[in-house]
């Protein structure tokens, strides 16, 4: 098999195991990625003796650039969640938007609070205001926790502070320019949130939920 072909197939095999990790076997996402990349580095033909040094200098490369933003990045999110200030910032993109749109404004309520807070706490942290949606505009459960979810997926994924695309950022080289990166993201950021937003308003008619009937 060719060496360019065969990287691929490392690659393809190592994002596999790191999805199966930390959703099946419920690994630390930090613990998978370890194992991961030992993994990759055995399968792509390095000595064993010299793959932590190679997972150290990677991981100590991108931190020099990015780890100061991840760390600010964090105390900023921490602060929103301990203060409520995400909920203030919620009920405001409410009042913006309107209780005519829930499903649209949860989405960008989900898009914006996971730029500076992780998406699994701002989830938990809003939650309490998609239920008191659902009974406020009796719009199915399912529309509105998959509008939330998506929209905080979104920035998530593509829009730094957070480590996953600051990481992305520095692998592809471009961790001097996060200006960019943060520009591009929340574009492609926004295109997914709006399939988030259209397949939300498909599920709620297809799939229901205890809340639906207690409502």
């Amino acid at each position: 098999m060719p060496e360019g072909l065969w990287l691929i197939l490392v690659l393809i095999i190592s994002v596999l195991f790191i999805i199966l990790g930390t959703t099946r076997l419920k690994l630390h996402p930090f613990v998978t990625l370890l194992l991961a990349s030992y993994l990759a580095g055995a399968l792509a033909g390095l000595p064993l003796e010299t793959i932590a040094g190679s997972i150290a200098r990677g991981f100590g490369d991108i931190m020099a650039y990015i780890g100061i933003v991840i760390v600010l990045g964090t105390i900023i999110g921490t602060i929103l969640e301990k203060s409520n200030a995400a909920i203030k910032l919620a009920e405001l993109v409410l009042k913006l938007v309107g209780k005519r749109y829930p499903a649209l404004a949860m989405s960008l309520i989900g898009y914006i609070v996971s730029i500076p807070v992780f998406c699994d706490s701002a989830y938990v942290i809003l939650s309490s205001l998609k239920k008191s949606l659902v009974h406020q505009t009796k719009k199915p459960s399912v529309t509105l926790s998959i509008a939330l979810a998506t929209g905080l997926y979104a920035t998530h994924t593509f829009v730094p502070p957070t480590p996953g695309p600051i990481a992305a950022a520095g692998n592809l080289g471009l961790d001097d320019q996060l200006g960019i990166v943060i520009l591009f993201g929340a574009v492609v950021a926004l295109v997914a949130l709006l399939a988030g937003y259209f397949w939300a308003s498909y599920a709620g008619k297809k799939y229901t939920t205890s809340e639906d009937t207690e409502t």
